[in-house]
């Protein structure tokens, strides 16, 4: 018999992905293509659906290159939580001032509808529940509000079908308007299994939405990694260059397929403290760009400032706690690339090149182990200096996208050691961010004994290391390194049937590579350094207080 193949796609912020996985769970291989991002202003971040199927069916075709069409048994599609508008034809519209239709994604990442999200948050309406109480900028609601305020003749009025992108590409490949559950749930609002409120969008102003039993925003739903119709269509088939009729899983929102990834893993010998309870004892970290936390429960758990609970948004029949930081790979690079000692960091990795690979962050991995103290640990290196880290508002727990960046203890001097120690207060705030995130959670009735991490982040062994140190956790790391293509492609074997549930496809596919232990001896030093983590913010709101007095 041959060899059965799944094929995983991922479409990122910046670049898709495709792999090639055994039944097993190990890549076969993999291919990447990057995709265009605009910014045509400030706070606008724009692509293109047609630009990304068509990388989408690039890689695919490059990852199934020498294997028989035959061979691969299903397809499965993740993306990130972005808008795509479409007419009454099909065709793209417009996104932007500008015009160009071609330009029809709103990106998850972009804030334009910041002053839309808080009228929705002031009307206090039941379904913000589901949401920590208040309506992000980056959920679809306040977009589509925004375009109906500010492009009504060019986009609104014209619009027929309003997708999340993973929901895009599931139609593009079936022909099926059919939505996740994931995405409906988490970013739209949806509520299984009552389904749509049609209160909240007449309340908001945005009553055209119920027309045709909604039929603009998603009139019939499926569960992740469900099969989808007859699977691919001729078309599709081949775009991809693979056979039609091939499963194609109903689709997941990229930080969920990375979910999927890890969080099932079978983790029997390695001595975990989650090893005899079910996986609600589990957080799974998606750490690229942005950071996703997700928790899941058997019960709902209303966690204030987290999103959630939601029903069969990541795993059928479990409820899905999401909390989140906007900014963390992102963040990391702007500090460091934007710091003045950047252009001698840039000089010593040149001469660095054979111990580091020419990596940034290795090498200053690398640098803060030659600063320290013989048998000192790195993390004592700041402790005089402090982060807060929501340069782009804060996500969870206190779901503020208004809040700023704040650095306190820099001194005159802009060396290379200076930059390398701000890099690390940086990394040491985004898992003091985390360990806010779990308190909230714990609060709520969350019992997490482990963090499970992927995406580029969780190959920063600083970063693993840190995380561990900061919340007293032991991290656990995927065997496969990219788990999000993994989770994407257990989508495609649960539809192709050859596993029985999605949860057994993920204890089946998702491996664990390597467990981090957290150093007990720094313990009271994260102590000390979450009480001042946690007073940078109320510092920043009294500050901010004094300002709008008049």
């Amino acid at each position: 018999m041959p060899e059965r193949f799944y094929v995983g796609v991922d479409v990122g912020t910046s670049s898709v992905r495709a792999a090639l996985v055994t039944v097993d769970g190990r890549l076969r291989c993999t291919a990447e293509e990057p995709i265009t991002i605009w910014e045509p202003q400030p706070e606008h971040f724009v692509q293109s659906s047609t630009e990304i199927w068509h990388k989408c069916c690039a890689v695919v075709k490059r990852v199934t290159e020498g294997v028989q069409s035959e061979q691969v048994r299903g397809i499965g599609f993740d993306a990130t939580c972005s808008l795509v508008v479409l007419d009454k034809s099909f065709q793209p519209l417009p996104v932007n001032q500008d015009g160009d239709a071609q330009k029809n994604i709103v990106m998850w990442m972009d804030h334009r509808a910041a002053e839309q999200a808080t009228r929705i948050t002031n009307s206090g309406h039941e379904v913000l529940r589901r949401v920590g109480g208040v309506m992000s900028q980056e959920m679809q609601p306040p977009k589509l509000l925004w375009l109906k305020e500010n492009l009504k003749e060019s986009c609104w009025d014209k619009a027929a079908h309003f997708f999340d992108l993973p929901d895009f590409l599931s139609w593009k490949a079936t022909g099926l308007l059919t939505r996740s559950l994931c995405t409906l749930v988490c970013k739209w609002t949806y509520c299984p299994p009552d389904g749509w409120d049609a209160t909240f969008w007449t309340s908001i102003g945005l009553e055209e939405l119920l027309e045709n039993n909604f039929s603009k925003i998603g009139s019939e739903t499926s569960p992740p990694g469900s099969s989808l119709g007859k699977g691919l269509t001729m078309e599709a088939a081949a775009d991809l260059g693979l056979n039609p009729g091939t499963a194609v899983g109903a689709s997941l929102i990229d930080a969920h397929a990375g979910g999927l990834g890890v969080i099932g893993a079978d983790v029997k010998g390695f001595s975990l403290p989650c090893e005899h309870r079910s996986i609600s004892s589990r957080m799974a970290m998606i750490c690229g760009t942005s950071t996703c936390h997700m928790a899941i429960s058997e019960t709902p758990r209303f966690v204030p400032g987290v999103w959630g609970p939601y029903l069969s948004a990541m795993v059928p029949g479990l409820w899905l706690n999401e909390g989140g930081q906007s900014a963390t790979g992102r963040l990391i690079d702007h500090v460091v690339k934007g710091h003045a000692g950047f252009t001698q960091l840039e000089a010593q990795l040149q001469q660095s090149v054979p111990f580091t690979g020419g990596n940034i962050y290795s090498y200053l991995n690398s640098h803060l182990g030659q600063m320290t103290k013989s048998g000192s640990p790195v993390d004592l290196l700041t402790s005089s200096l402090h982060v807060w880290p929501d340069f782009h508002g804060n996500r969870s727990p206190l779901a503020d996208p208004t809040l700023k960046g704040m650095v306190t203890g820099l001194s005159l001097s802009q060396t290379l050691d200076d930059l390398a120690l701000l890099y690390l207060a940086t990394i040491q705030a985004l898992a003091l961010g985390t360990l806010h995130i779990l308190d909230a959670m714990k609060k709520a009735g969350h019992d997490i004994s482990a963090l499970f991490l992927c995406g580029g982040l969780s190959k920063n062994a600083l970063f693993v290391q840190t995380h561990a140190n900061a919340t007293g956790l032991p991290v656990v790391l995927p065997d496969q390194t990219e788990a999000v293509l993994v989770g994407a492609a257990v989508l495609g074997a649960c539809a192709s049937h050859d596993y029985s549930t999605l949860q057994e496809a993920m204890e089946k596919m998702a491996k664990v590579g390597k467990v981090v232990q957290p150093e007990r001896e720094l313990q009271s030093f994260y102590e000390r350094k979450y009480k001042v983590f946690v007073r940078l913010v109320s510092h920043q709101r009294e500050y901010q207080a004094l300002m709008e007095q008049r």
